[in-house]
Formats: C-alpha cells, sequence, structure tokens
C-alpha cells in the first residue's frame, strides 16, 4: 500500500511538474475551407459574367421624335458599343454619343437580356431663337447656332454671348404676365450696357432700361397694359425709366395727347 500510493504520489508531481502541450491547427488550415468557397464562387462568377455577354444584337430606341431620327441613335450606339458584349458595354460612354446628336437633350441606355439596349431619347424643345438662326431651351442653354427651320412663334432673344440663360430666364417669367393680358412678347432685347427693351408682338416697344427691371415691369403691367391693349396701333412705345410713372410714344398725335407725354402710375 505505501508501494502504490508513492507511486501514485510521483505520477501526480510528475503532471503537474511537466503540463502536456497540444500542437495547434496551423492558419491556414482554418482558413482553408472559406477560401475554397470564394475561390469557387469568383470562378461561378466569372463563369456567368462569359455567358451573360453576349455580343449586341438588338438596339430599341423610344422617344417621341421630330428632329432626331431613330437611325441616327442607332448608329451612335452601335458606334461606341462596337463588338463590345452585352456586359462589357459602357452605358455612360453610349449616353454621352446619343446625347451628341443635334437635338437630342437626354438620352438613358439600359441592357435589355439576352442581347440588346433600349435607349429612350428626349428631344431639345425650342422656347427661344437666339438672334436669328440660334434657338435654346428651356434652361437657356443654345443647342443650336445655324437652325434652318424656325418655328414662327418663337420670340427672338438678342443679347451679349453668355446672357442666353438669363434672357431666357427673364423671357419665361414675362410672357406669363404677359400672355394674361392679352399680349405676347416677340423680341427681347439686352444692350451692351445692359438696358433692356421689350417688343410686343403688336409692335408696341417697352423700355425698362438698366436697373430696377421687375418694378418697372410691374408698372407696366399695373398701369400701362390697359392702354396698350386698346390702342396699340397708335402706341410707339412706353418708356418705363422714370421713377413714379411712364412716358408714352405715340406713332401721331390723337385725343390731345402728345408724343412723350409722361403718366403718373
Amino acid at each position: 500500500m505505501i508501494l502504490r500510493r508513492g507511486n501514485q504520489a510521483r505520477r501526480t508531481a510528475r503532471s503537474k511538474a511537466a503540463p502536456r502541450f497540444r500542437l495547434a491547427m496551423p492558419d491556414w488550415k482554418r482558413w482553408a475551407p472559406a477560401v475554397l468557397v470564394l475561390g469557387a464562387l469568383l470562378l461561378a462568377g466569372a463563369a456567368l459574367r462569359v455567358a451573360l455577354n453576349q455580343p449586341l444584337k438588338r438596339v430599341a430606341v423610344e422617344g417621341r421624335f421630330q428632329r432626331v431620327s431613330p437611325l441616327d441613335v442607332e448608329k451612335a450606339v452601335r458606334g461606341v458599343a462596337g463588338r463590345e458584349g452585352l456586359v462589357a458595354v459602357d452605358l455612360d460612354a453610349v449616353s454621352a454619343a446619343v446625347r451628341a446628336i443635334p437635338w437630342v437633350d437626354e438620352a438613358s441606355v439600359a441592357r435589355s437580356w439576352p442581347n440588346g439596349l433600349t435607349v429612350f431619347v428626349q428631344e431639345q424643345r425650342p422656347v427661344a431663337r437666339w438672334g436669328e438662326t440660334g434657338l435654346v431651351n428651356i434652361r437657356g442653354e443654345r443647342f443650336v447656332n445655324d437652325a434652318r427651320h424656325i418655328p414662327a412663334e418663337l420670340p427672338e432673344l438678342i443679347g451679349p454671348p453668355g446672357a442666353e440663360a438669363l434672357m431666357t430666364e427673364r423671357y419665361l417669367m414675362m410672357q406669363g404676365r404677359l400672355v394674361e393680358a392679352g399680349m405676347r412678347l416677340s423680341q427681347l432685347r439686352l444692350d451692351e450696357r445692359g438696358a433692356w427693351e421689350l417688343v410686343l408682338d403688336n409692335g408696341v416697344a417697352l423700355r425698362l432700361g438698366r436697373s430696377h427691371m421687375d418694378e418697372r415691369f410691374e408698372r407696366f403691367m399695373a398701369s400701362a397694359a390697359r392702354i396698350v391693349t386698346t390702342r396699340a396701333t397708335e402706341i410707339a412705345y412706353v418708356d418705363l425709366r422714370y421713377a413714379n410713372g411712364f412716358a408714352v410714344g405715340w406713332r401721331t398725335a390723337r385725343s390731345g395727347a402728345a408724343p412723350g407725354a409722361v403718366s403718373r402710375g
């Protein structure tokens, strides 16, 4: 009994003095399954991309066309896409090529599986002429410089280069008010000194000058508009460059009113 207890005590002492060590699993073995799964997914994705990257065979062009030819749109698309597959084609580059076509305002491009592209085109909407042959859109961007066919109803904007956006904004604001009063603007002028002048479709000119544009226009609408609408054939111009009134320039002196007489508004 004494011997057995002694042996047991020695074993216990050895186990406390020299603890056992286990070999740790290398890191690469723990990460290997995840790496294999990721590799398989990448290979599957590459295979799917190759399978989907079919040659471009069909271009569908949508929109309402008056000035733009759908055939020109398709030519622009194919010129950029070339022999690229449907997945590889750069949609932004295709859209930019379509927008470069005259009279195209906006263009959006989408893939149409399995081998086509759909292009939606929005044409420019001219709101005014710029000089004799230019055209501007509702944002005041000049998109045509030498238009051959210009709608007769468009007003003409005449001003220094770079003033397109400002003059378009002014025109749109004034035209709505004038139409409500039974008149229309046919020409808007801005000279090099910054002086504004409007010409109505009845031939009457409104001289607004270089400052207080909004105030002077409102004065015309409140006080002089009714005179112009009733006696347009007799009036050459309305000069609103006064602090508290306006002057009417008559084509012929009539009803005791002399040319250039000032009316207090």
